[in-house]
């Protein structure tokens, strides 16, 4: 298992909270001397300067969008004054909080976005299994992705676990990655949700997918959250131009269980493809 790849996800999935270097690398299975270097090599980057850059990141935007108390935002950044939070600002972009809050451009702005984890395909995967799956209504957290905003999908499942609670007629614990909507340019909107028994007392905010009963070729991805694009890349590359099937024009989705861990990205997971029958 690659370190900086499980390090990635859990900053990019815990980036709103507390970080400590001594957790990363918990979660990581490794030592922080060995961590460091790890992530390092990988992404030439350290690994508490890419949680900086990335929480300054995200500041900016919301400074952008017009948040009104530049101290709120300093706070969800992880700073614990206004003073502390534009001196590390200044420092990272050269301009003020204030400034970007004025002018709402981030154009001339280094910005630091996800990096995007390890998409090289595997060298075998084990076939998968075969099922007609329910009818469902989806409920959740989404967002309308593309290839350069993907490594932002963690960042989308630490809201849906801050918002879960508030979600009506929920079915169940098992939670869904849905990919849905999809055009020829390759954006697609990606759901994080839980089943629900209908939509009508959904609040507004709450995205929603109707997914129909579909024959779906099942695979298992067995090994840390953080390498999943793998996974995907082989059996979307590999394994359906082999295989002999042809993909149904239907949502697909990942099945994550009472077995997955979201705060270590351990336990495993299902991919579910539809298949035409």
């Amino acid at each position: 298992m690659n370190p900086a790849q499980k390090a990635l996800w859990y900053v990019e999935s815990h980036l709103a909270g507390p970080l400590t270097l001594d957790e990363i690398s918990e979660v990581a299975g490794v030592s922080r001397f060995h961590l460091v270097r790890a992530f390092a090599a990988a992404t030439g980057f350290s690994v508490m300067r890419y949680v900086r850059a990335r929480r300054l990141t995200e500041a900016a935007r919301a400074l952008a969008a017009g948040a009104p108390d530049i101290l709120r935002v300093a706070l969800d950044a992880e700073y614990g004054s206004h003073e502390a939070f534009t001196r590390a600002f200044r420092d990272h972009f050269g301009v003020t909080p204030e400034s970007v809050r004025a002018t709402t451009c981030l154009d001339k702005l280094k910005l630091q976005e996800p990096i995007l984890m390890d998409s090289t395909a595997l060298d075998k995967i084990a076939p998968p299994r075969f099922e007609t799956g329910k009818a469902m209504l989806i409920a959740g957290v989404g967002e309308r992705i593309n290839c350069e905003s993907s490594a932002g999908i963690p960042g989308l499942w630490h809201r849906f676990h801050q918002t879960i609670d508030n979600v009506p007629a929920r079915n169940g614990t098992i939670a869904y990655g849905v990919c849905c909507n999809s055009d020829d340019s390759g954006n697609f909107d990606y759901i994080a949700g839980v089943e629900v028994a209908d939509f009508s007392d959904l609040p507004r905010e709450f995205s929603r997918v109707r997914i129909p009963a579909q024959k779906y070729a099942v695979f298992t991805h067995s090994d840390h959250i953080s390498t999943i694009r793998r996974t995907v890349n082989t059996i979307w590359n590999h394994w359906l131009p082999a295989s002999g099937h042809e993909v149904a024009d239907a949502p697909n989705f990942e099945r994550y269980d009472e077995k997955f861990d979201p705060v270590t990205g351990n336990g495993g997971l299902e991919i579910w493809v539809p298949i035409k029958s």
